[in-house]
């Protein structure tokens, strides 16, 4: 099994509202303030098509009516208080906070575009913003990619579930590898997470030499403390600095002792997204 979604599977929520703006009559709001806590971050945006309909989310359902309608009445760029602190005794947000958004009727389209360009190039962009704006930068990471290897149902619950989320994901299996031998045509890059899931571990040496040599931002093994150790004992012996193979998390996953395949697949790759989600918070 060597599976790699099409470019129309994949999506990043982070880059959908940025894509849609690139399209005529399409205006952007964008968080550039927050007060109190707020289930989105700084610089989450939410576009609205010249048809009203919108894409990428600000909140749970309650805020995007109301932006919707208010870009309307936006000859320019302004910013506009949303929930506690804001005179519209009318609005309220359901969490208690305060929302400062950023309303764009006319997004720099070009530079929109060059943004989605450097993405699609696997290159962080940045979208600066009107001057009206306290966050002078809206910054954008390239998406989440997932290579893993491996053998038997954990690989196979880990495609699968990536798939749901529409993430980019290439799985190798043992007929798409050589033992001894790297990956072949494996795409590694400082937005990709690499994940070994073998119970022969004898197959994992070659591979993690290949991902350890790249700027992979993860690095995660199946295994207790003595396929640890064996693995530590081994990439010492090939030359590995020890530096190099402290990046690698094992056992991996956020839930200790799996008892279940799908529960190691949800395990790991949960831990994976909250590396990638630190990343774009550092960004």
């Amino acid at each position: 099994m060597l599976r790699q979604l099409d470019a129309a599977e994949v999506t990043d929520e982070d880059h959908e509202a940025l894509a849609a703006a690139c399209e005529p009559g399409a205006g952007l709001c964008t968080i550039v303030g927050i007060e109190g806590s707020f289930s989105r971050r700084l610089g989450a945006q939410l576009a609205v098509k010249a048809d009203g309909s919108t894409v990428g989310s600000l909140s749970d359902g309650c805020l995007e009516a109301q932006l919707a309608s208010d870009l309307l009445d936006c000859a320019e760029p302004r910013v506009i208080r949303y929930g506690a602190g804001s005179g519209r005794i009318d609005f309220r947000l359901p969490c208690g906070g305060g929302l400062d958004i950023l309303l764009d009727p006319f997004p720099d389209r070009a530079a929109c575009r060059m943004a989605m360009n450097r993405l699609a190039k696997r290159t962080p962009a940045d979208l600066t913003l009107p001057c009206v704006s306290r966050l002078a930068t809206r910054r954008y990471l390239p998406s989440l990619r997932l290579a893993v290897f491996g053998e038997g149902p954990e690989l196979a619950y880990v495609e699968d579930l990536a798939t749901t989320l529409r993430l980019d994901v290439t799985t190798y299996d043992k007929t798409h590898l050589s033992l001894g031998k790297p990956a072949p045509n494996c795409l590694l890059d400082r937005w990709t997470a690499a994940l070994l899931l073998f119970h022969d571990h004898e197959w994992e040496m070659a591979l993690l030499e290949q991902v350890l040599a790249s700027d992979v931002f993860f690095v995660g093994a199946q295994g207790g403390e003595r396929a640890r150790e064996a693995r530590s004992l081994g990439l010492t012996r090939r030359g590995v600095p020890e530096e190099q193979i402290a990046r690698i998390r094992s056992p991996v996953g956020l839930i200790p002792s799996c008892k279940t395949p799908a529960a190691m697949a949800l395990s790991a790759l949960a831990e994976v997204v909250a590396q990638y989600e630190r990343l774009r918070t550092s960004a």
